[in-house]
């Protein structure tokens, strides 16, 4: 590809008021206002006693600011500035200044996080009774947490401390800040944030995971899961609060534990006839026999998980062994075993399958860390807590304006759908004071763009019936 003209120096000019570069954030938007977020910040973010007052001043639309800019990618408080460049003051009413928006992150402490925790769960809500966000959800959904350790710099970070993380396979001392999330999914949907919890660096990964679970049950039922919820962790939620919690709520859990001596004993019990091959990387297919011919191979026996408290718990041990791979020549094979704990009823192979799908919630990681937690901006814990809570409401946002915009953009990353939906650049303009966007032409995600389009700008709510 080369240039077509010849330019001079003085031929890039910043002068356009009417160019913006996030024309995909005006269906976006709309879409939060008719699933009633800024009124849910309203009536649920309250900053009683702030040390600043103006600062603490409409916390609802300086907070609705920043989920905006998370949105079109913001991963600072500085990229906010993006929502006032060009015609984006002629599109959107009531944007703030980044640094308005930091003095209002910097009045909050733990009771305004729950608070926005809990405008995320009833959000989360609205956008499912908006859009198609979790197709299935009726017959089966799953519940699936975990945490990771973002690295934060400098001296002046509020909890950061060092913690454990695994890089490459390999574990390592870093200092962070580790959020808690929890998601939901199904098995034709891509995951939706349903609840997280930013905490110090050097907390262990199950702090707080029981109540967290117990919450995001509650909300996949109120979000119409009839069916069974499967909660699943690995072995930092192997916990007998979190069973206990699981079981509480009428779920099941399908958890690894952590391997201790009881744990080793009831893998060595299992027979040699017990063990079926599964499909794995690297299986292929007998061509008599139909049978999986792998490295890998499912077994499952009895176990009865925190014997000597009084929440024992007997349920299926499940145990996937796995050729080592350090050991190719051996003269007999050399194992690695996965065990997990599970009260599941489908068949062995079926429930490894479902439990190793528990890595789905790493999708929703690498989208938050390739968006908004690609930093910790503050230097203050509140802060940062309602930073990554904003960042799970924008994330649920995208999601569902990709299920609007129709197609593949229904599992599509944010970054995919920022790059093809949100920030696409555009030209306001007012024949006869008609407000119009004109677009690149040939623009190749054109379609699903105008059908987000027709579902928000043109969508009409439902009017109550007349009694």
């Amino acid at each position: 590809m080369r240039l077509f003209h010849r330019f001079a120096e003085d031929s890039a000019m910043f002068d356009d008021e009417h160019l913006v570069s996030v024309a995909g954030l005006v269906p976006v938007m709309a879409l939060a206002e008719q699933t009633g977020l800024t009124s849910m910040l309203a009536d649920k973010v309250c900053v009683a006693s702030p040390r600043i007052k103006s600062g603490a001043a409409n916390p609802a639309a300086k907070l609705a600011t920043l989920i905006a800019g998370m949105c079109a990618g913001a991963d600072s408080i500085d990229d906010i500035d993006l929502l006032r460049s060009g015609g984006c003051r002629q599109l959107f009413n009531g944007v703030y200044a980044p640094s308005t928006v930091g003095t209002l992150l910097r009045e909050f402490t733990f009771g305004h996080g729950k608070q926005l925790e809990s405008v995320l769960r009833a959000h989360l809500l609205a956008l499912i009774a908006r859009a198609d966000l979790l197709p299935g959800v009726d017959t089966r959904c799953f519940v699936d947490i975990d945490s990771l350790l973002r690295p934060v710099y400098g001296h002046r970070k509020q909890g950061a401390s060092y913690g454990h993380t695994k890089i490459a396979g390999k574990q390592i001392l870093r200092k962070g800040l580790s959020p808690l999330a929890a998601t939901i999914s199904t098995d034709h949907a891509a995951p939706v944030v349903a609840g997280m919890r930013l905490r110090a660096g050097k907390t262990g990964s199950g702090k707080g995971a029981a109540s967290m679970v117990t919450a995001a049950i509650s909300t996949a039922r109120s979000a119409g899961a009839t069916g069974e919820i499967v909660v699943r962790g690995d072995s930092a939620y192997g916990t007998r609060k979190v069973v206990r919690a699981t079981l509480g709520a009428g779920a099941r859990f399908s958890v690894v534990l952590t391997k201790n001596t009881a744990v080793s004993r009831a893998i060595v019990a299992i027979g040699d006839g017990a063990w079926t091959p599964v499909k794995y990387p690297g299986a292929v297919r007998d061509p008599d026999t139909g049978e999986w011919i792998s490295d890998a191979e499912v077994a499952e026996i009895s176990y009865t998980a925190f014997a000597s408290t009084k929440d024992a718990t007997t349920a299926r041990l499940i145990v996937r062994r796995v050729r080592d791979a350090r050991y190719p020549d051996a003269l007999f094979p050399v194992w690695r075993y996965h065990p997990f704990f599970t009260n599941s009823t489908e068949p062995v192979a079926a429930a490894d399958i479902t439990h190793r799908r528990h890595a789905v919630i790493e999708t929703v990681f690498a989208d938050l860390i390739d968006g908004p937690l690609a930093h910790i901006p503050s230097g203050k814990f509140g802060a940062n807590s309602a930073w990554v809570l904003c960042a799970g409401i924008a994330h649920n946002l995208l999601r569902a304006a990709g299920v609007l915009a129709g197609g593949n953009h229904g599992r599509a990353r944010a970054a995919t759908l920022r790059r093809k939906v949100v920030n696409v650049a555009a030209r306001l303009a007012r024949p006869q004071r008609r407000p119009v966007l004109h677009l690149p032409s040939h623009w190749p995600w054109a379609d699903a763009w105008l059908t987000l389009w027709r579902n928000t700008i043109g969508y009409t709510p439902p009017q109550p019936v007349a009694i």
